[in-house]
This record gives structure tokens, sequence and C-alpha cells, in this order.
């Protein structure tokens, strides 16, 4: 089962084993970190908005077009940004960390 870090908005870091095939999104949302996730991950909001730490950026990939298109509703956008919608977790993404964007 891989293991998660989230990194909520007060700087404290949580660490969750989530089953493989759930998005970052539903991992957070589940664990009530902040991550609200209005939409249900059909990427129509940017409410799952998170910042991928720099060590993982290659490994979860680049956003698509209409993801990008979504984190441009979004507030504090980085270059490391990524819906958590669109990020499955897997064995290969074991260790993730992502940071809880701040949304105002």
């Amino acid at each position: 089962m891989p293991a998660i870090t989230f990194v909520k908005r007060d700087g404290s870091e949580v660490t969750i084993d989530a089953a493989a095939g759930l998005s970052v999104m539903e991992i957070g949302r589940d664990n009530n970190l902040g991550v609200e996730g209005t939409c249900g991950g059909s990427l129509s909001c940017a409410t799952c908005h998170v910042i991928v730490d720099d060590a993982w950026v290659e490994a979860t990939g680049k956003a698509s077009l209409d993801e990008e298109d979504m984190l441009d509703l979004a507030f504090n956008v980085e270059a490391n940004s990524r819906l958590g919608c669109q990020i499955s977790m897997s064995d290969s993404l074991d260790g993730l960390k992502v940071r809880i964007a701040d949304d105002d």
C-alpha cells in the first residue's frame, strides 16, 4: 500500500497509507485534511489544488490541458501545482509528498 505525505496549510505533515487507485483528492478529502474535491474528481473545479514536492514532479507527470485550464481558476498556483483528482496513487508513487495549496 503506497504512502503519501500531505503538508497541511499550517505546515504540519500527515502521512497516510492509501490504496492504489485512489486519487490524491480522495485521500486528502476522506482524511479531513482540507482538500474539498467539490466536483468529486470530474475535473470541473480546482478545490483539490495541491503542490507536488520537487522530488515527485517527474513521477506524477504533467498536467493535461484541461487540468491547466482548471488551475487557471485556482489561487496561489505554483510551477508544481496539480489537481489532486488527476494524480492516482500507485506503488510507483509510494512516498509521494504534496502540499495543500492555500485557498485565499
